[in-house]
């Protein structure tokens, strides 16, 4: 094990990586891929409409790896929102004791699984934020940058500046999310102080990821510039692939009059994003991208892709540590 950071030791890992909360993708089969390679998998709560889905997928994920692996819950704004308790209870009850959480007024979830004993990893747009759920008692931050797939925060910090604030302003361990793929970029979160990555766009192009491989294909042939964002108007704001969806929404939101959101409710329907990975038509509906669709290249299983970081960020640290030469002493 080369890597001896507060992630690996707390989490049991063996590389400082972790699978971030991907809807739709986020299966027992994803989870248990990123696991077994080494890194930690993570199971999307949301997936499943109901707490006794989630169950199931843990047992499943349970019968596909012996490695740690967590559980996602993520609390968005919704007219008739989940039961987010109810889903930290099957969390708890299952013994799975890594919950990554995210989003709107976590504090109850969080502090439900806090008292249960769960090492709970929060993720972040900004330093604000981040200090908010040091009060509540999370264990690592997820500190999100500008660069990310999906819910992007408001506040357009990329992570060479968000990582370095959460250095010099953060007491607890953070993991370095959004625009990571490679070795390289494992090394300079290090640098940075981060205690590992997380990745998501990177995982979704593996060949365990659930999603078709049409989908895969258009991530690779794709440039860090084929992203779009979307929902600003609403304070919403998103990460999406930029495809013709995307643009119609894009022109409904910068022209709308009315500022209503059901102008633009039908072009960002969840159902046909989700359709998007299903059918592998990347033009059928909206799905979330971040920019380092710009750095994905392959499409590798998930265990040679955790291997080849490794190695890569071993290589890098070494190399990078041999620019420095103590003068002679006198």
């Amino acid at each position: 094990m080369p890597f001896n950071t507060e992630l690996t030791r707390r989490l049991g890992i063996a590389v400082p990586i972790v699978q971030g909360g991907m809807q739709h993708v986020g299966t027992a089969e994803m989870a248990s891929a990123v696991s077994n390679a080494g890194g930690l998998g993570i199971i999307t709560a949301l997936i499943w409409p109901e707490p006794e889905g989630l169950r199931q997928e843990i047992r499943r994920c349970r019968k596909m790896t012996s490695k740690p692996f967590g559980v996602n819950i993520t609390l968005l704004p919704a007219f008739v929102p989940p039961d987010y308790d109810a889903y930290a209870q099957v969390v708890i009850d299952e013994g799975v004791n890594i919950v990554e959480t995210a989003g709107n007024s976590p504090g109850p979830v969080i502090s439900k699984l806090k008292k249960a004993g769960c090492i709970v990893l929060h993720k972040c747009t900004t330093i604000r934020h981040a200090q908010s759920a040091v009060k509540l008692g999370v264990d690592f931050l997820s500190i999100d940058g500008f660069e990310c797939a999906g819910h992007v925060g408001e506040s357009d910090i990329t992570n060479f500046i968000l990582l370095s604030r959460a250095r010099q302003t953060l007491k607890v361990p953070f993991i370095a999310s959004g625009g990571f793929a490679d070795g390289q970029g494992l090394a300079a979160a290090l640098c940075l102080g981060a205690c590992g990555i997380n990745m998501g766009t990177r995982f979704l192009c593996t060949v365990e990821s659930p999603v078709h491989h049409n989908i895969k294909e258009q991530i690779v042939k794709a440039q860090e510039t084929d992203t779009a964002l979307l929902l600003r108007r609403w304070r919403n704001t998103t990460r999406l692939f930029r495809n013709k969806v995307t643009e119609e929404a894009l022109k409904v939101e910068q022209t709308s009059t009315t500022g209503e959101f059901s102008e633009i409710a039908p072009f960002v329907s969840g159902k046909r994003g989700k359709e998007v990975f299903v059918n592998g038509d990347p033009e059928y509906g909206v799905w979330t991208a971040g920019q380092v669709i710009g750095l994905i290249h392959d499409i590798p299983t998930c265990k040679d892709l955790v291997a080849r970081i490794e190695k890569e960020a071993e290589e890098t640290l070494t190399e990078r540590t041999g620019l420095f030469a103590p003068a002679p002493k006198l």
